[in-house]
């Protein structure tokens, strides 16, 4: 996909994204933590289905992609769907990825929804220096790929480990870990110290990259471990 900003109407930027083909369109609602319910689904299928589009994509980011879609439909396309949009590209706040935890997983030792549901609505798509993604998984096989995500946080049976740096694509850097047995709470105020600090740096480049300049101990200083 080809991103484009698309402004129109009362839309934001970036709520289309154009594809391969220069002429269609992408929309990607905002479903927090991939959680969606029956009545959701059937409106994205009739979306589709009424503005004619090419496919329905179930993205890695756990949104769900109406795909190949004409400019012109895109206003009347939001407007029936009454969702808002997936920050899905730009230089912000990525929607968390999360595993079932134990809310719904067997194998879950903490609650990476009801965690991960509070990132996503505190910090989705909140500007930053780069694009910045966010994982929770619920236990240590990390079903969420936590330790590829700027900031990833793992359930383990006496609380939270938390990895900050990660990335994936041509250059891919794993998080180092930072803090081990976080309490909820304590995951959310660090979150919240790490994010102030990214956003005051003032360069665009991934906080993996940031860390690797400042190194490790004077990144921990800033953030106040």
């Amino acid at each position: 996909m080809v991103s484009k900003e698309y402004v129109k109407g009362d839309l934001p930027e970036k709520a289309a994204i154009l594809q391969r083909d220069g002429e269609t369109y992408a929309i990607a609602p905002h479903i927090p933590g991939g959680i969606v319910y029956p009545e959701t689904l059937r409106r994205i299928a009739d979306i589709a289905e009424k503005y004619g589009a090419a496919a329905i994509k179930i993205t890695s980011a756990q949104r769900i992609a109406i795909v190949g879609l004409k400019e012109e439909d895109l206003d009347a396309a939001w407007g029936d769907l009454g969702l808002k949009p997936g920050a899905a590209i730009g230089l912000c706040v990525r929607s968390v990825k999360i595993c079932p935890g134990t809310t719904f997983c067997k194998r879950g030792k903490q609650d990476a929804v009801g965690l991960g549901l509070k990132l996503d609505e505190k910090y989705h798509g909140m500007p930053l220096p780069s694009k910045f993604k966010m994982a929770v998984s619920g236990c240590a096989n990390s079903c969420s790929e936590p330790r590829i995500k700027d900031i990833g946080i793992m359930g383990m049976p006496k609380g939270f480990t938390m990895s900050v740096g990660g990335s994936a694509g041509p250059r891919p850097r794993l998080g180092d870990i930072v803090a081990k047995d976080l309490s909820e709470e304590q995951v959310l105020d660090l979150v919240e110290r790490i994010i102030d600090f990214y956003r005051g740096y003032g360069k665009s480049r991934r906080i993996g990259e940031v860390i690797d300049e400042i190194g490790s101990e004077e990144f921990k200083a800033k953030v106040g471990l």
